[in-house]
């Protein structure tokens, strides 16, 4: 039987919709990497944190935090690519995005941006993002258990 009639409606859906929420993720990132003042405005004004000391706050970052923000993203694009292309290696690439976030959220917490008035908007996006996560990973888990992802 052809793989392709296999692959229920729904894995289309959670890929299409997870690449576009995780590529929203990759664009953040770039833009916070790249210290776009114009971009970081608007994130920020919520928390009362200024555009500069945001900037300052992301490049005083220990190395071991990026790497963390960086797994975060880029491993959560990775398995909403692999996951359409329906690799059972989605689930390496969340796992790893899951890891990241969680060591991305330990440093975020243990060391609040400098002005931050409201924390109330980072921490509900932030436990967002970990329920998403988290969906992600035990769906792309349940696909290789139907014998889906290959």
């Amino acid at each position: 039987m052809d793989t392709a009639s296999k692959t229920p409606w729904h894995l289309w859906v959670v890929g299409l919709v997870s690449l576009l929420w995780n590529g929203f993720g990759a664009y953040d990132y770039l833009m916070s990497k790249t210290g776009n003042r114009e971009y970081l405005a608007g994130m920020m004004e919520p928390t009362g944190v200024s555009v500069d000391a945001a900037i300052a706050y992301m490049d005083a970052m220990p190395l071991w935090a990026n790497i963390a923000w960086g797994l975060g993203v880029w491993g959560a694009v990775a398995g909403s690519i692999l996951l359409l292309l329906r690799s059972r290696h989605a689930l390496t690439a969340f796992a790893a995005s899951l890891l990241g976030l969680i060591f991305g959220m330990i440093h975020q917490w243990t060391n609040p941006m400098p002005e931050m008035t409201d924390p109330t908007t980072p921490i509900i996006f932030s436990f967002v993002i970990t329920v998403i996560t988290v969906f992600l990973l035990l769906y792309t888990r349940r696909m290789i258990g139907a014998s889906v992802l290959r």
